[in-house]
């Protein structure tokens, strides 16, 4: 087959949306404190290689093709990709894949700075296994949700064009239900520590995010008219949502923050996820309005409600993923003049086509990972222990720092924090230059920063 211009667009897409999983990591990293920093990037980096791994040899196929009851393909259909060999289903496959990997890389900033690398590194490949490939073939591999679908056939299909229900709704929930399973952080609410430790990395990451985006929304559209409102809507909804949210913060707060700034943003991609092939511009501008300034609102529900959701995951894609996903009730395009949402004449059906794909969307996601955490959790243990939290999971979990502090290196197998870590060897006298195997005790201090 001759590789044609929509090949090496969606090639390009999918290029775009790999690279919003290290976007996400600095957005991460930068959020948390800075003995947390590296433990928060690598829970995505491990997503993107464990994640690249189980597609290969079974995402894929559960993902698509011939399922069981409409809710999950056979993932020995096309095991370890067999059987699919043109150009076209292969490209299709590294696209898809690149979802999976962004999605349960989005939950991880629910639990920073506290959770087991090893527990995470379970967490992943099972979850992407028995809730996201599920869910993605229930509404984009022909399951319940589409037009041959129970729920298509009985409701109509559910609009999700990018993800608002297999990804950010499917990611916020999890995130929750971890976050009330694990545990809140030693000090939250009260430690004042646990504030950004980096904001020029979280604006980066935004912007990466951001960036990748265009390919996260626009990498399967079909026309040049399709492709074009996909790229306004990308950049109209969260510019709306970002004054949005800065406005909110000037009302309540008394000043606009940069943290602020790039949230803002994040939430009006999530929400015009799922839309951004079916609103106008003006749409757009109105959803990511509302986006904005709803989960700028819902983030400091957790210090109400006393849930820590660390880099506010359940705020901002669970609130923005619903929002997105429930609009199209409202403002849905028509299709060739027919349908549409409410606003546009089209009825009641795309909006209980919406309220259901959201709301199976939320009970199927909370189910699932609360049986696959608690598991975990009462097994291997998912939490690491209160030392480890007060050292830093990047010095206790990986024996290395984001930050020279002077303690004599940044980590791997370097003699001084391998004892930081392991406790072992005498530290010298106050005063005295550590020797090549000892940390004195100030040290160790100023590794906790």
């Amino acid at each position: 087959m001759e590789l044609t211009a929509g090949h090496v667009w969606v090639m390009v897409a999918a290029a775009l949306v790999l690279l919003m999983t290290p976007g996400l990591a600095f957005f991460y990293g930068g959020m948390t404190r800075a003995k947390a920093a590296l433990n928060m990037m690598m829970m995505s980096f491990i997503s993107i290689g464990i994640v690249g791994v189980v597609w290969v040899l079974w995402g894929a196929s559960m993902s698509s093709g011939e399922g069981f009851l409409q809710i999950v393909g056979n993932p020995f259909a096309t095991f370890g990709l067999e059987g699919i060999t043109t150009p076209d289903g292969l490209i299709k496959v590294g696209y898809a894949a690149t979802f999976a990997i962004i999605t349960v890389a989005l939950i991880s900033g629910a639990i920073a700075d506290r959770a087991k690398f090893g527990a995470w590194s379970l967490f992943v490949p099972v979850w992407v296994t028995l809730v996201y490939c599920p869910l993605a073939y229930m509404v984009w591999g022909g399951g319940l949700f589409g037009p041959e679908g129970a729920i298509g056939q009985a409701l109509g299909p559910a609009i999700d064009f990018a993800g608002g229900t297999v990804v950010h709704i499917n990611a916020g929930v999890a995130a929750l239900v971890l976050v009330l399973i694990i545990g809140n952080r030693r000090g939250f609410g009260k430690d004042p520590n646990h504030r950004p430790h980096n904001i020029p990395f979280v604006m980066l990451g935004a912007a990466v995010l951001w960036f990748g985006w265009f390919g996260f929304n626009g990498g399967a559209a079909t026309t040049a008219e399709q492709g074009g409102l996909i790229w306004i809507n990308t950049l109209a909804a969260p510019a709306a949502a970002m004054l949005g949210w800065l406005i909110t913060e000037r009302i309540r707060d008394g000043h606009p923050t940069s943290l602020g700034a790039a949230s803002g943003v994040v939430a009006g991609l999530v929400a015009i996820t799922p839309a951004c092939a079916n609103v106008s511009p003006v749409g757009a501008l109105g959803l990511g309005l509302v986006a904005g300034v709803a989960s700028a609102l819902a983030v400091g529900l957790k210090f109400r409600w006393g849930f820590d959701d660390s880099l506010d995951v359940v705020g901002v894609h669970l609130v923005s993923g619903v929002i997105g996903t429930v609009a199209l009730g409202f403002i849905a395009l028509p299709t060739d003049g027919v349908g549409g949402g409410l606003f546009y004449g089209g009825g009641w059906a795309q909006m209980w086509a919406q309220l259901a794909a959201a709301g199976i969307a939320i009970a199927f996601s909370a189910i699932l990972t609360a049986i696959i955490a608690f598991a975990i959790h009462k097994t291997m243990g998912f939490r690491v222990s209160t030392e480890q939290e007060n050292v830093g999971v990047d010095l206790s979990l990986h024996a290395e720092t984001a930050y020279e502090f002077g303690v004599g290196g940044h980590g791997g197998s370097f003699q001084p924090l391998h004892d930081a870590v392991t406790g072992k060897g005498d530290a010298p006298a106050e005063g005295k230059a550590p020797a090549q195997a000892k940390v004195p005790a100030e040290g160790k201090e100023s590794v906790q920063a």
